[in-house]
């Protein structure tokens, strides 16, 4: 295995015999050494993969006495729906944004927004937290040629500042008639880990999603993170009387 990413293939061994309840809850687990024979890597890589496994919340480290099974962790429900974000319990979560308008869109992004490379697009980003931890973080750009000269041209800020990007397009009169989200996983780059607080590597959901008006214009296009350790993704879905 390559060096960079045997840990993880470790881990994710390990991670499986951990949810097989190899070890229940309070056991000791066997030596790093052991595991590096098992595994036939070096001591350092199992090492890591352990401590990926500390830092996920699977395990504890008991200095020195060795490693142990930790009761499992409650994660954060995120409900995704158009009418409401919601934590576990019904908590809602708060969040911190920073917008800079007339960023040139990139090419993946221009691709998605269809519009050419360089067009000038309002670019936010977002922290959201629940009880001052990040459990998501967001990139949302929009097109400048929908919201330029509005009321509405940054996000978070303005008469419709928090109401979201339906809300605020309807505002302009721009009927946002559908969105898609595309969901994926990942491992969290140093960037994503250092804004989550988790470890460089750790699972991590992305979701690519785009708004888009009834004409078929894309208005908004957003790449989102969660952590899969902290929190779980749930869409809920409305349905209406004749729905089939």
């Amino acid at each position: 295995m390559a060096r960079d990413t045997a840990y993880l293939k470790v881990a994710d061994a390990l991670r499986a015999r951990i949810r097989a309840e190899e070890w229940p809850v309070g056991a000791k687990l066997p030596s790093r050494s052991r595991f590096a024979r098992e595994y036939e890597v070096g001591q350092s890589v199992t090492q890591r993969a352990l401590e990926l496994l500390i830092i996920e919340g699977l395990l504890e480290g008991r200095a020195g006495s060795g490693t142990y099974r930790s009761a499992p962790r409650e994660r954060l429900r995120i409900v995704r729906s158009r009418r409401r974000r919601a934590g576990l319990g019904g908590g809602g979560l708060t969040w911190e944004s920073r917008s800079t308008a007339r960023t040139p869109a990139p090419e993946r992004i221009a691709r998605r927004l269809a519009v050419a490379p360089g067009d000038p697009c309002v670019h936010t980003t977002y922290e959201f937290l629940a009880e001052g931890r990040a459990v998501e973080i967001c990139e949302s750009w929009e097109p400048m040629a929908v919201t330029d000269g509005t009321p509405v041209v940054l996000p978070e800020a303005g008469p419709f500042k928090g109401a979201g990007v339906i809300e605020r397009m309807r505002s302009i009169g721009v009927l946002v008639a559908s969105a898609t989200e595309v969901p994926r996983p990942a491992r969290a780059n140093r960037t994503q880990a250092g804004l989550l607080g988790i470890g460089v590597g750790e699972l991590i959901t992305e979701i690519e999603r785009t708004y888009y008006a009834v004409d078929g214009r894309a208005v908004e296009t957003a790449d989102i993170v969660v952590a899969d350790r902290r929190s779980e993704i749930a869409y809920e879905i409305d349905f209406h009387p004749g729905d089939r």
